[in-house]
């Protein structure tokens, strides 16, 4: 089943689909769903680059696991403006979107995943002690450095730069240094698992290895995949290896 989710953060509201497995002629299991809540990546959305989150919350409801995909404030169709995004204000929408399928019928509350991608994989790892996740999962996960090497000599920009048309506040980039993902990551100790496009040039694949070094995870090297694992071989690998590993498998 697909239902329309909203829940809200500062007075804004986020935007989603919760996505729940049809019940069995048995009825749901007694201590409900697994759920994965989904975090999308930078100027990203609920649906993800060609439907990546859409197609495999389909696949996951058919195996017995719940999701969430959401927009995360001045993404999407959720409230709030872009200019405002930080990855602070991003781990906030996700600590909420994890307390919102807590609150819901048929879900287990003690198995909520994350996953996420690219930007939203740092995020996720920010996120993942305060959210008490119960596994971790991140696609081609990124470091401040993306966006610290697009500054002009290394200084601040003194109001919104555009970036491909994307309007970025001075708060994004003045945060970036003291982000530390790779220490969060090495603090959690919780079940996690990496997986990296050996041919991405956005996010190298030694990020993903860094990654995997610090959560004590596994790294999944997926053949000539690019960053938006641009294929049809990439997108069957990405996510068969996902629901093998959110299935415990």
């Amino acid at each position: 089943m697909e239902s329309f989710a909203q829940f809200s953060v500062d007075g804004q509201r986020l935007y989603g689909m919760l996505h729940t497995p049809d019940a069995p002629e048995g009825g749901a299991p007694p201590r409900g769903w697994p759920c994965v809540v989904m975090v999308h990546g930078f100027t990203g959305n609920r649906l993800e680059t060609h439907r990546l989150f859409v197609v495999f919350s389909r696949m996951l409801a058919l195996r017995g696991v719940a999701s969430l995909r959401f927009d995360c404030r001045g993404s999407g169709e959720s409230q709030g403006e872009f200019s405002e995004m930080t990855v602070s204000r991003e781990v906030e929408d996700t600590l909420a979107a994890c307390d919102y399928v807590r609150r819901q019928p048929g879900l287990d509350p003690e198995r909520v995943m994350l996953l996420g991608f690219s930007l939203g994989g740092l995020v996720s790892t920010l996120a993942a002690a305060g959210a008490s996740a119960h596994r971790l999962l991140l696609w081609a996960p990124a470091l401040p450095e993306l966006w610290l090497s697009q500054l002009r000599g290394g200084q601040l920009p003194a109001g919104i730069s555009d970036v491909n048309g994307w309007p970025v506040g001075r708060g994004f980039f003045q945060e970036l240094p003291r982000l530390r993902p790779l220490q969060a990551a090495a603090a959690w100790g919780g079940v996690a698992r990496v997986l990296h496009g050996d041919a991405d040039t956005t996010c190298p694949p030694e990020w993903g290895v860094r990654y995997a070094q610090a959560l004590g995870a596994d790294a999944v090297g997926i053949p000539g995949a690019d960053h938006g694992f641009s294929s049809l071989p990439a997108t069957e690998m990405l996510l068969s290896e996902s629901l093998r590993f959110l299935r415990g498998e």
